[in-house]
């Protein structure tokens, strides 16, 4: 009896990360504000900027396009594989609509942010390498050092996770 209602307390714990995924829901709302924010200086100042401060201002915006597309990801396939499934609109197949989200499992998910997440980096070590002239050295290494990080973490982890399949497959 005990354990029975324990079991169906922490199951039901679950619900307690739907106000995250909403509140991610709010940033992703935020993060369009900033990018049409960006897009409007882009815009009015296109006439009067170098060519190479118009790249650096487009990979802003590349940047948190990227962002948002990882907030997305996180959001709807956190909300599909902890919480509950994600119920779509009449006349919609859920395959046609979603079928991406039950591709994506916890793994899945985790080399998909660590692809985003190398991503993201790539484009801002580029604005560095652009603006070098006015980056000092050291913090060029630094950038370059935190990338490389990166991309060393999410190749451990796509290899853990093929290791992981490989080792159910048997």
């Amino acid at each position: 009896m005990l354990e029975r209602t324990i079991e169906r307390l922490l199951f039901a714990s679950r619900w307690r990360l739907a106000p995250v995924y909403l509140g991610l829901s709010i940033a992703l709302l935020a993060l369009g504000v900033k990018f049409f924010q960006e897009a409007w200086h882009v815009i009015s100042e296109v006439l009067h900027v170098s060519e190479a401060d118009l790249v650096l201002r487009l990979l802003a915006m590349i940047d948190i396009v990227l962002v948002g597309g990882l907030i997305v990801m996180v959001m709807l396939s956190g909300y599909e594989n902890f919480v509950s499934r994600i119920d779509v609109n009449q006349g919609e197949s859920r395959e046609a609509a979603l079928g991406w989200l039950g591709k994506l499992d916890a793994g899945g998910l985790k080399l998909k942010v660590a692809a985003s997440i190398v991503a993201i980096s790539s484009i801002h070590l580029l604005r560095i390498f652009m603006n070098a002239l006015q980056t000092p050295n050291d913090k060029i290494l630094w950038y370059v050092v935190l990338h490389l990080t990166f991309v060393v973490s999410a190749v451990l982890l796509a290899l853990m996770d093929r290791v992981m399949y490989s080792a159910k497959k048997a």
